[in-house]
């Protein structure tokens, strides 16, 4: 938050029984709540799997929600344990829930391959991505899970969902965003091709957190404080404290008790 995050994913309204380690999840949220700072107030997401998980989230006051998808069925079931028709349903009611007060980000998972199936293509994942955004989603985040993505793929996959979903990538409130992972480490080159075709929201996290029991062998996300000296590199403002970022990474490492697989290494002073 200090180092200028505009936009914080701080909890998982998950079942703890289903995932211990996401439990206290309200609790985590109003602790970042009684720390923000009035003048410059980021918003708060939080990631929900059903309308049980989003009537908490709401109830502990996050501002937006966010959902998953996958466009592999065989991931979708062991992710979620449904179908992905009926995880479709699921988002109708979330979003039936939310209403127009808190907005619902989508994320399709395995937009990019699938550890199951021999291979997802551009145009299923558009399908999905078209009916989506018909149940209401009001932003919408292709998520290479696996790691496995190209820049190539990315392009090819951004250029059926931009056809299917009727707008392009770069639109007011950037509805179309990325989540990539660092599995073969491609993701700077894959957030770059994004960058190219017109994207300009994307998930990172700190230190490169992340990845998926459900996707064997599949790394963390691209870390905030990598992707942030890229595009500072190349003169893009993203008004992000690179010192406090390393700074975040640092007690990321502390609090998980090893190293991360964050790539930017400027010593601090103590």
């Amino acid at each position: 938050m200090r180092a200028g995050a505009r936009r914080i994913e701080a909890a998982s309204f998950v079942s703890p029984k289903a995932v211990p380690s996401m439990a206290g999840a309200a609790e985590v949220v109003a602790q970042l709540r009684e720390a923000l700072d009035e003048e410059v107030r980021p918003v708060v997401t939080a990631l929900v799997p059903n309308v049980r998980g989003a009537a908490d989230a709401l109830e502990a006051g996050v501002d937006e929600l966010t959902v998953t998808v996958a466009a592999s069925a065989v991931y979708n079931e062991k992710n979620v344990r449904r179908t992905i028709e009926e995880s479709l349903s699921e988002i109708a009611q979330v979003v039936d829930l939310a209403r127009e007060s808190t907005p619902v980000d989508v994320v399709i998972s395995c937009a990019f391959g699938s550890p199951y199936e021999e291979e997802i293509l551009p145009a299923d994942v558009a399908d999905l991505a078209r009916r989506v955004v018909e149940a209401g989603a009001a932003a919408l985040t292709l998520a290479d899970t696996t790691g496995v993505a190209t820049p190539l793929r990315i392009g090819e996959v951004l250029d059926a969902v931009v056809a299917a979903v009727g707008e392009a990538p770069a639109s007011p409130g950037g509805r179309l965003g990325l989540h990539l992972h660092e599995t073969r480490g491609t993701a700077m080159a894959n957030a770059f091709a994004g960058l190219e075709l017109g994207i300009s929201r994307f998930d990172t996290s700190i230190g490169g957190l992340g990845g998926s029991p459900f996707a064997p062998g599949a790394g963390g996300n691209l870390a905030t404080e990598d992707f942030a000296a890229f595009l500072a590199a190349m003169g893009i403002e993203t008004g992000l404290d690179q010192t406090r970022l390393l700074e975040a990474a640092r007690l990321a490492e502390r609090l998980v008790g090893h190293d991360l697989a964050s790539r930017v290494r400027t010593p601090l002073a103590s």
